[in-house]
């Protein structure tokens, strides 16, 4: 039998099934005697207080800068927070529910605000919301925590879901693959297996009663499915599918020392997208020769207390050692949108996509922006830093900006604090930018090109939206025109351009990106020996000749059957 499923993290895997099934203990929903409830509040206290330590207990082996610390903070903060824990305790008292029956009210009620803020971001985080609740139900219920940190060797990990804490103390060791109910490709789960390098597939429509304890199981998290009992022929295609991988895998170790070039010998700078310090230690895993993207939003998301001037001053120079002379390309903080931080009141917009994000935020929240200009300019003391902007459409944008960055310069130097200077920039995120850049290439020293949000904007297509991929792809003939007219306006000015979004990840496109003018590609860590290695196949004027085939293209197919054919001959 096979199930289809959505694959997240890639690979093939056999094992045995291991199932987690969420707990059947049925909640009593008949009304607790006034003089029971202080008892109730009671054994939710002692559940918070459980399920807390053991949160803490698994996030004491982790780097506090990694992402894993920082996903199993935004579940600690959450049961941690005062509010949260003052209505669960006036549930119990004037509703007269159980502590349990509380938990899965309130929990409800905050994982469906979280949906109701139409952001795909925020909609993952409410299934964490939902993960956790049912964690400390059981916990209520049980009388202690239970734990995943005992699993045979070789399972195959089946859950309805998993929260970043689990997933912390789980022994990855011993897990194949991992096989979620629900779950989506932007959830901290995928995030989490991803970077364990786990294949892992997610909204997979198994029925948990149909499993058992010990049953072979495969996964392919390459085509997405799932196969329950597989036949022999089932194995043997599945072994060629893992050995094909595994090849190819190999194969690519040998480009991580070579230069980044095509085969004539046109180079192109290969840097990596990252969004933490630890994430920089795996550069030279890959070769990448610098940083193109340090999202710099992270650390304000999932932390519980706003990093002060000192805390990200100390964590853009670990950068800076970490790269020892190689390029640090970092974006100034992108919130807004579907972007939510614990730490600040976000106001709610009807249409955040079009809201205060990006450069908007920053501008009208200027405390916060001087505090990261402030700690990214004595950085700089220390080594190269290239500061790029988030969402800038116009020229009036980024003369407020240069004011704000001078100001800090001026306040550094009353405090008596160095800092070095940087190479400027702006991302490249809607058409306004596009047709605006004439106006501010001359005020920069590199652009870096979106193609994520420059996609979105321009088709008026949410690109997290599953059903509008196929009719609205990143690569289609109006973003290359756009992407040609961003690079023209660069190099009139003598301006680099870089790209730093999904497109740059995409080997399809390489050779077409090249042949553009691309000067720069900032991929995924997972992507970029790959990229390498497509841009090895190619000399110069095939991708030149690609990409002016590729602008007097109309279609999506036409272009589409442009790369395919160009790659293949």
């Amino acid at each position: 039998m096979i199930i289809k499923g959505i694959a997240v993290s890639s690979g093939i895997a056999f094992g045995q099934a291991k199932v987690l099934k969420p707990s059947h203990a049925k909640l009593d929903y008949h009304l607790i005697p006034h003089a029971q409830l202080h008892q109730e509040q009671q054994r939710l206290t002692a559940a918070l207080d459980a399920l807390i330590k053991q949160i803490v207990l698994s996030a004491e082996h982790l780097d506090k800068a990694s992402e894993h610390h920082q996903l199993i903070d935004a579940d600690l903060m959450f049961l941690e927070d005062e509010e949260l824990q003052l209505e669960l305790n006036q549930t119990i008292a004037n509703q007269q529910f159980s502590a349990a029956l509380a938990v899965e009210h309130t929990f409800a009620k905050q994982a469906q605000i979280l949906k109701d803020m139409d952001s795909p971001y925020l909609a993952c985080r409410a299934d964490d919301v939902i993960c956790l609740g049912q964690r400390l139900i059981s916990t209520i219920l049980n009388g202690h925590c239970t734990s995943h940190s005992q699993l045979p060797e070789n399972c195959i990990l089946f859950t309805k879901d998993i929260t970043p804490a689990e997933f912390a103390i789980l022994p990855l060791e011993r897990i194949n693959a991992i096989v979620l109910q629900t779950g989506g490709v932007t959830s901290h789960t995928a995030i989490l297996a991803r970077s364990a390098e786990i294949p892992t597939l997610m909204n997979c429509n198994v029925e948990f009663d149909e499993l058992v304890d010990g049953a072979q199981v495969a996964v392919d998290a390459i085509g997405g499915a799932l196969y329950l009992s597989p036949t022999s022929p089932d194995h043997q295609h599945l072994s060629q599918l893992k050995q094909q991988a595994l090849i190819r895998k190999a194969g690519l170790t040998k480009f991580r020392d070579q230069v980044t070039q095509t085969a004539d010998g046109h180079s192109v700078a290969l840097l990596a997208n990252v969004g933490c310090i630890s994430e920089i230690n795996h550069l030279a895993d890959v070769g990448a020769e610098g940083v193109g993207l340090f999202r710099t939003e992270f650390m304000f998301m999932h932390s519980a207390e706003l990093p002060d001037e000192q805390t990200q001053y100390q964590r853009y120079c670990d950068a800076v050692q970490l790269l020892d002379g190689k390029p640090l390309t970092i974006r100034t903080m992108d919130l807004g949108a579907d972007k939510e931080v614990p730490a600040l009141t976000m106001v709610h917009e009807e249409n955040p996509a079009l809201g205060i994000r990006g450069v908007r935020y920053t501008l009208t929240h200027t405390l916060l922006f001087n505090a990261q200009l402030k700690a990214i300019l004595r950085a700089a003391n220390h080594g190269p830093i290239r500061l790029m902007f988030p969402m800038v459409n116009q020229v009036e944008e980024l003369e407020a900006v240069f004011e704000l960055i001078e100001e800090c310069k001026q306040q550094l130097v009353e405090d008596e604090k160095g800092f070095g200077e940087l190479s400027l920039g702006i991302v490249v995120e809607t058409p306004a930018a596009v047709f605006n850049l004439p106006s501010m290439v001359p005020m920069l020293d590199f652009i870096s090109i979106g193609t994520n949000d420059l996609t979105q904007y321009t088709m008026a297509a949410d690109r997290a939206n599953p059903q509008l991929v196929e009719q609205f792809p990143v690569l289609s003939p109006v973003i290359v025109k756009l992407i040609a007219q961003c690079i023209e306006a660069a190099k009139t000015a003598n301006v680099t351009v870089s790209m730093c979004g999904e497109l740059a990840s995409n080997p399809a496109a390489t050779a077409l990106l090249i042949g553009l003018g691309i000067d720069e590609l900032s991929v995924s860590l997972s992507a970029l020996l790959e990229v390498k290695q497509e841009l090895s196949h190619w000399r110069y004027p095939q991708c030149v000749n690609i990409a002016q085939q590729a602008l007097v293209t109309s279609r999506i197919e036409e272009l589409n059957v442009l790369l395919t054919h160009c790659r293949l001959s």
